[in-house]
């Protein structure tokens, strides 16, 4: 089924040489070694993989790789609300209603571009960051906190807006590190405020253009940085990891985290 695909990343990323230089005792590793241990190049080693090509660009060669980095792929996807991912060798679109569809043929050609077919119809997206979070169980709390910070017109409007959302159990954490309840968190209206806006960033910035090991500005005013590892350090030196990543909305898109994360004292 993939067979267009596989050809089209070869043809497109490999060039075969004639000659190339000979041997070197330092030896970098192959091809694709080096796409995989180079942060800026993972998301083609997780097509290389998924296409079955691992093993050919581990190959004796020689090649020439015109490699894509990971901001060239995010670029790819810019034309519409869509993401595709590479998974168990299948490739799958989500839409701007988070909804999966499944490549089931790709590259048939036609005089003036190229058709893929594919097994559902896709949407674009119907609601903003506050209505999707409203609509996922697990962030109930970031909805009432939204609510009571007086922040839902400013994340229904037009964005877009990147929100790191924290789930109803870092929550909970949260109020047995701070040593308050539920209720006297949601009555502070300008700390929550502080800790809210520190969790969004402006523009859409999808999972494959989240800029590693670089403090990412907030709304708030202060930053954080992410590992290639998707784990967040906050100002004050606190961990949180991205559990889910890209949940679209109309206004931006939603990364969910496992611990509130907080600005500088």
């Amino acid at each position: 089924m993939l067979n267009g695909f596989k050809k089209a990343l070869v043809l497109s990323l490999v060039a075969l040489l004639a000659a190339c230089g000979g041997g070197d005792d330092n030896d970098p590793g192959t091809i694709t070694e080096v796409a995989k241990s180079d942060t800026r190049l993972s998301i083609l080693g997780e097509a290389v993989t998924a296409a079955e090509l691992a093993d050919t660009l581990s190959g004796p060669g020689p090649y020439t790789v015109f490699a894509p980095t990971n901001d060239a792929f995010a670029a790819l996807l810019e034309g519409g609300v869509f993401k595709i991912d590479l998974v168990d060798s299948a490739l799958r679109i989500t839409d701007g209603r988070n909804r999966s569809s499944r490549i089931v043929q790709t590259d048939i050609i036609a005089s003036n571009g190229v058709i893929h077919l594919i097994d559902k119809v896709l949407l674009p997206a119907d609601k903003t960051l506050v209505q999707t979070a409203l609509g996922t169980p697990s962030l109930s709390i970031l909805v009432e906190a939204v609510t009571a910070a007086g922040l839902v017109d400013t994340l229904n409007g037009a964005g877009p807006f990147t929100v790191f959302a924290p789930t109803n159990e870092a929550f909970a954490a949260l109020l047995g590190e701070l040593g308050v309840t539920k209720d006297q968190l949601l009555a502070n209206k300008p700390l929550l405020t502080q800790v809210l806006t520190y969790h969004v960033a402006p523009g859409r910035v999808l999972k494959a253009e989240v800029p590693v090991n670089t403090p990412i500005k907030t709304v708030q005013g202060g930053t954080f940085t992410v590992t290639p590892a998707l784990t967040i350090t906050d100002q004050r030196g606190r961990s949180s990891r991205i559990v889910a990543t890209d949940v679209f909305a109309s206004n931006g898109v939603l990364h969910v985290i496992d611990k509130v994360i907080l600005p500088a004292p």
